[in-house]
């Protein structure tokens, strides 16, 4: 926005600049030749009356030749120009060309030839001895008793262009000041309404990445800017307000249930030894209900914490935490008669929260221990990817299509076949969510691919640690897991 207020600031000024010097520069430049023909013949008539006297005399004495040569050496030395003054023949009396010889005949000059006829004139023309185009005004010297001579002064029409070039030069020099001037007004102009929009594009940036505390400063102008900052705090504010609310209501209700669950399992299991046939088998499927609610609830908890604590990020052997989750596993995996395979290229160390990498694993061996069939294996693997450490876990059941991938990261959401069996493994579809918040927390990204056996293969990129913790003495290539 800064770019487009100058460019538009500059634009105009630019554009008001030409339609005013443009004009005014081919004005000056078309009278600069008027003006200094008409100075020279100024200056021509004075030379002329001065002359008049010395050339009227019977016969030019040395003194009179002498005071008209000081005439012509004196307006070269003021003036610059070259003065000629010749007698009726046309025959040199007075040259201020200091190598031009003496009693240089000039009857065959144009302007000579009108001179000596009586007309004053005055022009441009090309001089074959000079090589160049010379500016000329020439008059007659006259008395009472006739013509007696002209006075003929002549400039180098470079002059005029130099004159021209000046003014050209001048007007372009102005021009640039103007618009240096208008550059500076304009950057502090601009920067004076961009400043606001952008630390209010840095808060929106901060709020859509979680950070809900974040308010803009309010500037005291323009009028608009302070109303968009006044209402973007006021939404941050009742966002804020709203979030913290439905977090602390998942939190309490979550607290608030876990203690009559306890007590009504308890009092299930101890019903359990009291009664049989119909009535048990309703006994065991309330205590089934009951873990089911109970790992609910241990679920929405955790989402809560996951949401209301911050990212502190330190490096983390994820080789390490693979294997200690492996072994913790390890014997739920031998129940199912599934593998547990994990594989560890290098030494990758990803920068994670503390204690985030265990949660991530945990949920996703036990999202894929439960669709994993019996006698089949779950794969992990990790590496390093540029800037990334990638984890994949992959296992081989029903899979998802597109469609399902696309939703499996909603709370609650379950596949269709989940729903049509009931899952009473008590599967309520938190756990993916968890991990998307636990790893987009920590500024990493996951995704759900097929797998090569047709299930589902979890993909999750965490930021490599530029840090490297004390270096692991051997790879990890654990399995684990009992197969039958």
């Amino acid at each position: 926005m800064k770019r487009r207020l100058l460019f538009s600031y500059l634009t105009i000024t630019a554009f008001v600049l030409l339609v005013l010097e443009i004009p005014l520069g081919v004005s000056y430049a078309n009278s600069v030749e008027r003006r200094l023909t008409s100075d020279l013949q100024h200056d021509a008539f004075a030379l002329a009356i001065q002359s008049q006297e010395s050339l009227d005399a019977p016969t030019l004495a040395a003194p009179h030749e002498t005071q008209l040569q000081g005439l012509a050496d004196g307006y070269r030395r003021t003036a610059g120009g070259r003065v000629l003054i010749v007698d009726a023949a046309g025959t040199t009396v007075a040259d201020s060309d200091p190598t031009s010889p003496p009693g240089r005949d000039f009857a065959t000059r144009p302007e000579i030839q009108r001179a000596l006829a009586g007309a004053e004139v005055s022009g441009t023309r090309s001089s074959r001895t000079l090589g160049t185009k010379l500016l000329y005004v020439a008059l007659p010297i006259g008395s009472a008793t006739g013509i007696q001579g002209a006075v003929r002064i002549t400039f180098p029409a470079s002059v005029v262009d130099d004159r021209i070039r000046h003014i050209w030069l001048l007007l372009a020099a102005t021009g640039g000041v103007v618009l240096g001037i208008v550059f500076l007004v304009s950057l502090l102009l601009a920067q004076s309404m961009t400043r606001p929009l952008g630390e209010l594009q840095q808060a929106a940036v901060e709020l859509g990445a979680g950070e809900l505390s974040v308010r803009a400063a309010v500037p005291k102008g323009p009028a608009e800017v302070t109303v968009l900052a006044s209402s973007f705090n006021a939404t941050a504010a009742r966002l804020e307000q709203l979030v913290d609310a439905q977090r602390a209501f998942i939190a309490d209700a979550s607290h608030q249930l876990r203690t009559p669950l306890a007590a009504l399992r308890l009092r299930l299991e101890n019903l359990e030894a009291e009664v049989d046939g119909p009535v048990a088998e309703d006994l065991d499927g309330a205590l089934t209900e009951v873990s089911r609610l109970s790992r609910l609830v241990d679920g929405l908890l955790v989402l809560a914490r996951t949401e209301q604590s911050g990212s502190a990020p330190s490096p983390i052997a994820v080789g390490a935490v693979l294997d200690g989750r492996c072994d913790a596993w390890d014997a739920f995996a031998a129940e199912k008669h599934v593998r547990i395979e994990a594989v560890v290229r290098g030494d990758p160390v990803a920068s994670v929260t503390p204690g985030r990498l265990e949660q991530v694993v945990d949920n996703l061996l036990n999202n894929a221990l439960e669709v994993a069939p019996a006698s089949s294996a779950v794969r992990l693997s990790a590496a390093e990817r540029g800037k990334w450490v990638e984890l994949r876990v992959s296992d081989e059941g029903p899979g998802m299509s597109d469609d399902e991938r696309a939703r499996a990261f909603d709370r609650f959401w379950q596949s269709a076949p989940a729903r049509r069996d009931g899952r009473p493994s008590g599967h309520f579809g938190l756990g993916l969510s968890i991990v998307r918040e636990l790893v987009v927390g920590d500024g990493g990204d996951v995704a759900l691919e097929p797998s090569a056996s047709g299930g589902l293969e979890v993909v999750v990129h965490m930021r490599r640690s530029p840090d490297r913790p004390a270096p692991r003495s051997h790879q990890l290539t654990a399995v684990s897991g009992a197969s039958t």
